[in-house]
């Protein structure tokens, strides 16, 4: 059995909130200047350069790559044989989220009550999900969802005959409706069987993979490069003034479903993909 101190996770994600609202991710960056290579409209060069202007900046002078510094997911896989000692492991998440954003004197954006609307003032709580796994190891994946993106997220039950096509259609139709609004180019992720709740769960957890990282699910890796090929057709392009970068990757995650349900839910980011993970 290993033993892990609840203060040593809420300093790996003080610490980790502090680097991902101003220093965006390598993949992210690299995929970029990727497309801004390759891209052939001379407005969406413009806007892909003015992009790689402001992570540099922000990176620079410790200025937050987005005013919307996000509601904080954090996704705990933990090994069975890993025992926490110390505060009740929420709290301690809680605790670095609200003492990170104060310090760093980042935006406040989370409301106690959904229909009373009146703000936390620390950026608490966080949302927080628990996997257990086997083994003695833990990994904690932590993002910062600004809700420009997170709003355009759409979930639907499919009939069981729509099948394959009727994915692909729903998930490039996800992204024509959101059209500028998520600040494109995006990350797109999807997730799809199980039950509502766990399609919704997959989609959001796909956006923490790697750009550019293979799928080892071939079903999967196959419905990716179609629906990046589709969604990049749409020629929304960088911040919506046209082009060929609309998405700079679609993420899938598949899970068995019951025989009259085909549950598929699409989640969104940003370019600012803000995200990292952390192994214990």
């Amino acid at each position: 059995m290993r033993e892990i101190n609840t203060e040593t996770i809420g300093k790996m994600i003080y610490d980790a909130l502090l680097e991902i609202n101003f220093v965006l991710p390598d993949d992210v960056k690299d995929k970029i200047h990727c497309q801004l290579n390759i891209e052939k409209s001379s407005v969406a060069k413009s806007i892909l350069a003015k992009i790689e202007d402001n992570y540099r900046i922000a990176e620079k002078k410790k200025i937050p790559l987005c005013q919307d510094t996000g509601m904080v997911v954090v996704f705990l896989e933990i090994g069975q044989e890993v025992h926490f000692y110390g505060k009740y492991i929420e709290d301690v998440i809680n605790e670095n989220v609200s003492k990170a954003y104060i310090d760093a004197y980042l935006r406040k954006s989370i409301v106690k009550s959904p229909t009373t609307r009146v703000n936390t003032q620390d950026n608490t709580p966080a949302v927080v999900h628990y996997k257990l796994v086997a083994g003695e190891s833990m990994k904690i994946s932590i993002a910062v969802k600004g809700f420009g993106s997170e709003n355009m997220s759409r979930m639907a039950l499919l009939k069981p005959s729509d099948g394959l096509e009727g994915v692909l259609e729903f998930v490039v139709e996800t992204v024509k409706i959101a059209g500028p609004n998520p600040c494109p180019p995006i990350v797109v992720g999807v997730g799809v069987g199980g039950t509502i709740e766990k399609a919704a769960l997959m989609a959001k957890q796909a956006l923490m993979r790697e750009i550019g990282s293979e799928n080892q699910n071939t079903e999967a890796l196959e419905m990716e490069k179609i629906l990046m090929k589709r969604i990049n057709d749409l020629q929304i392009g960088p911040m919506g003034m046209r082009g060929d970068t609309t998405a700079l990757g679609v993420h899938v995650e598949l899970y068995p479903t019951h025989i009259a349900g085909l549950p598929v839910v699409v989640n969104i980011n940003c370019h600012s993909s803000r995200h990292k993970e952390m192994i214990l």
